[in-house]
């Protein structure tokens, strides 16, 4: 695993620094496989940077796009993470329809949709079941209880090592969310995080030893390349 911490003076440069590192990405996927495959993260600290790559003329006929977590509800929901994403970007631009993978929410049952998705993305990349795919990039945010995607400390999520997708629990709220062994399957995790309130957790995931159930990002170390992009007041004291 490649390790790269960065600290932005401010979050609109760390919305900047996050765009060009996608771009590269993007551009580097297409020119070696023909497409590019990207898992979406919720909260407000994407929405500038969706809002920033509806604006890039980009071939979104190779581009496809896939949720890490969605909150179990529907997709017109004020907090749906997809509504948020269409709404920022997907909207926006010309994008086919069957790019975008949403996260089935409508079966009133979470198992059955985690496991409907989990399937998708098995026909997608025509894997076997027990196999990781690996997506070009998994962007990630962090809470200021160190959790990412809906792994919560503490739950039962974070024991589920032989599936792409489970069912994350915040509580007592059913959430959809890909499990961590499927995070680190990735070709690039990109954690874009903001805010003086994420400090103490991030000391904790840096730390060289705490409990990885109380600080639940501290899973994330996947095969490829890891990258922490932070503004300065997430930063501070966090350099590596």
């Amino acid at each position: 695993m490649k390790k790269t911490v960065e600290v932005l003076p401010d979050q609109t440069a760390l919305i900047a620094r996050s765009l060009d590192l996608i771009l590269t990405k993007l551009d580097t996927a297409i020119k070696e496989r023909g497409q590019f495959t990207i898992a979406l993260s919720g909260g407000s600290t994407p929405k500038p940077l969706y809002e920033a790559i509806a604006k890039q003329k980009l071939p979104w006929d190779k581009i496809h796009v896939f949720w890490g977590d969605e909150r179990y509800v529907s997709p017109d929901h004020p907090d749906s993470n997809e509504l948020m994403a269409r709404t920022a970007w997907l909207n926006r631009v010309d994008i086919p329809p069957a790019n975008i993978h949403a996260v089935p929410t409508l079966d009133n049952n979470p198992e059955l949709s985690a496991t409907k998705y989990e399937q998708h993305l098995q026909a997608f990349f025509q894997v076997a079941p027990g196999e990781f795919p690996a997506l070009d990039v998994v962007l990630l945010g962090m809470g200021d209880d160190a959790h990412t995607a809906s792994l919560f400390p503490h739950t039962a999520a974070l024991q589920v090592c032989d599936r792409l997708i489970t069912v994350g629990n915040k509580d007592g709220n059913p959430r959809i969310t890909f499990t961590y062994p499927f995070i680190n399957a990735a070709r690039s995790v990109i954690f874009v995080v903001a805010g003086a309130n994420k400090r103490p957790a991030l000391a904790q995931v840096f730390a060289p030893v705490a409990d990885d159930s109380t600080y639940p990002s501290r899973l994330i170390q996947p095969q490829g390349e890891l990258w922490w992009l932070l503004d300065a007041a997430a930063g501070a004291g966090n350099r590596e």
